[in-house]
C-alpha cells in the first residue's frame, strides 16, 4: 500500500495516490468499497482522469493527431472520439461525487452516534452534579441547624468563655 504523496508507476505514467483515511469508519468504508470490482475500476479511472498524466496524454494525442494529418480539418472523427470520452468522463465525475457523498454520510452518521453518546453522558453527569449539590445543601443545612442549636458546640475549648460579648 502506498502512502499519501507517493506515486504508483504504471509503465511510464505516474499517478498520485490518495491520502489514506485516518478515521476508522472511513477505513472500514474504503475496505467495503474495495471489495467491489466495479468500484475499484471506477476509482482507478477517476484517479487517472483527475491527474496531470491524463492531461499530458491528451496533449500528445491531439498534437500527434493534427500534426500527423490522421484526418483533415474539421477533424470529425477526433471530435466524435473526444465527445464520447467527455460523456464517459462526466459519468466518472458523477461516480466520484457519489463516492464523496457516501464518505460524508458515513462520517455524519458516525458523528451523530458520538453526539448521542456524549449527550447521554452529559445528562448522567448533570444528574450526578445535581445529586452532589443536593447532598452538599443537606449537609450545610444540618451543620447550620446543629450550630444554631448548640452555640457553644464541641468546637469550643474547655476553658473558652464564649464569644467576647457574652461574659
Amino acid at each position: 500500500m502506498l502512502l499519501a504523496g507517493q506515486h504508483r508507476e504504471d509503465e511510464s505514467v505516474s499517478i498520485p495516490t490518495l491520502h489514506a483515511p485516518l478515521n476508522p469508519v472511513l477505513i472500514k468504508h474504503a475496505e467495503l468499497r474495495r471489495q467491489n470490482v466495479q468500484n475499484r475500476i471506477a476509482d482507478t479511472i477517476t484517479r487517472f482522469a483527475g491527474s496531470m498524466p491524463f492531461v499530458y496524454v491528451h496533449i500528445i494525442w491531439f498534437t500527434g493527431w493534427i500534426a500527423l494529418g490522421v484526418e483533415r480539418y474539421p477533424y470529425g472523427l477526433l471530435t466524435m472520439i473526444v465527445s464520447l470520452e467527455a460523456i464517459f468522463l462526466s459519468t466518472f465525475v458523477m461516480i466520484s461525487q457519489n463516492r464523496a457523498d457516501e464518505k460524508r454520510m458515513v462520517l455524519a452518521d458516525h458523528q451523530w452516534q458520538k453526539v448521542q453518546v456524549e449527550e447521554r453522558q452529559n445528562e448522567q453527569l448533570l444528574g450526578l452534579s445535581n445529586q452532589i449539590l443536593a447532598l452538599t445543601e443537606a449537609i450545610q443545612a444540618m451543620a447550620s441547624a446543629r450550630t444554631a442549636a448548640d452555640p457553644g458546640g464541641p468546637d469550643r475549648a474547655a476553658g473558652d468563655p464564649g464569644p467576647p460579648g457574652r461574659r
